[in-house]
Parts: structure tokens; C-alpha cells; sequence
């Protein structure tokens, strides 16, 4: 089996998480034609307040804040090269950046989302919470939280992400105990009248994991899915 290395939790911002990213891109990339090749690293990132927006034509229309109220609260607009549409990120939430060699992991783009999802679901299944997916929308979702007018499923879980040269960039975010009223500041994921839950709105805040142990649990059920 080739190496699959985990870069313990950190909090930075967006833009630095993302010259990491390509900093471990870059030397799994080289990595190909050498005697140690790799399978990837797994990067655990907790951000300061962000929101991101694709390149999507519709995306930006999906901020609904202006950019005086994102100053007032504290919260960075940034341009995201992944998929997707407008994510927020945020203390509270554990994103995750797998720099995955498809290549090596014998993965297509859409089989490694799908193992994005597998790992996400056993992961809170872990902690008791049933968790599934929706064939019109990646991620990961619960069922109705009491919280919601709505009886359509909410996401717990963001999916999304690039893949350069076959290996992977960005990758999810798991909603442990962020500020919920920062995704008012969105439509989530461009999907308008869907809710967003966290770990600690399903649990209790009482019940809810650590931000580390959420990671290593995560990260052994990334193990898992990854062979």
C-alpha cells in the first residue's frame, strides 16, 4: 500500500489553506516519479470566516449579503476554483482536504465523491447519527431537524472539488458547531429552501465530538474507504 499521510488539524485562513493545498499537491505530484510515490495527504483545516464562490455564472448571485455586512460580521468573500457553487466555512466547522492520486487509487472524479460521502455518513454514524445521500445534490444530509419550516432533508455536509493532473484538491466540510447564522449570508450550496444542520444542532452541543477527535475519526474512515 502506498503512503497515505494525515496533516493534523490547524486553523487558517482560506487563502493560506489554499497555497497549502497546493504546496502538497505539488510534492504528491513529484512524488509520481520517485522511489517513495504516494497515495496522497489528508490536510484537517479549521478557517476563520469565509464564504466562496465558484466560477459558476449563477454563483455569486447566491451571496445575499452585501459586502458591508460580510465586513461587519467577519467574514472573508474569496473566488474558489472547485466545484460546486457558494460554501461557507467557519470555526465550528472541520473542512477537509484530501490530495488524493486518483491514479494510484484506481478512482474515477465521480467514484472518489461518492467515497467522499461513504466516509462522511459512517463517520457520524459513528457518533449515532444516521446520515445519507441525495441523487440531486452531493454532500451528505440528515432528515428534518424540528428547526426547519421545511420537510426536505438538511445538509450537514459540503462536498466539493477539483482535480489537477488526477489529483485531487479541496475536497468537504463537516458542520461540528459553527456560527448557523452565517450560512443566512448564502443559499447554501446554490440550492435555495434547503436547510444546513450541525453535529451539535442534532446531538446537543453537550454530546457533540472535539474538533480533533471528529478528524481522526474521519480520518481512519478515509483510511478505510481508500483501501
Amino acid at each position: 500500500m502506498l503512503p497515505l499521510s494525515h496533516i493534523p488539524l490547524q486553523r487558517i485562513g482560506y487563502a493560506d489553506g489554499y497555497a497549502l493545498q497546493n504546496e502538497h499537491h505539488e510534492q504528491v505530484l513529484a512524488s509520481r516519479a520517485s522511489d517513495t510515490p504516494e497515495l496522497g495527504r489528508v490536510l484537517m483545516i479549521e478557517h476563520d470566516p469565509v464564504i466562496t464562490v465558484t466560477r459558476r455564472p449563477d454563483a455569486p448571485g447566491h451571496v445575499l449579503a452585501s459586502e458591508e455586512l460580510l465586513a461587519s460580521q467577519g467574514v472573508e468573500l474569496h473566488q474558489t476554483d472547485r466545484g460546486g457553487d457558494v460554501t461557507y466555512h467557519g470555526p465550528g466547522q472541520l473542512v477537509c482536504y484530501p490530495i488524493i492520486d486518483l491514479n494510484a487509487a484506481g478512482l474515477r472524479i465521480h467514484e472518489y465523491i461518492r467515497l467522499l460521502e461513504a466516509a462522511v455518513i459512517a463517520t457520524l454514524g459513528e457518533y449515532g447519527i444516521t446520515a445519507h445521500t441525495d441523487p440531486d445534490a452531493t454532500g451528505v444530509w440528515v432528515e428534518p431537524q424540528h428547526r426547519f419550516e421545511s420537510d426536505q432533508a438538511a445538509k450537514i455536509c459540503a462536498i466539493g472539488v477539483r482535480v489537477r493532473r488526477w489529483i485531487t484538491l479541496h475536497g468537504l466540510a463537516i458542520n461540528l458547531n459553527p456560527n448557523m447564522d452565517h450560512f443566512g449570508l448564502i443559499v447554501p450550496c446554490g440550492l435555495a429552501g434547503r436547510g444546513v444542520v450541525s453535529i451539535a444542532e442534532v446531538l446537543g452541543v453537550e454530546h457533540a465530538p472535539g474538533m480533533e477527535e471528529l478528524g481522526d475519526v474521519l480520518m481512519g474512515q478515509l483510511r478505510v474507504a481508500l483501501g
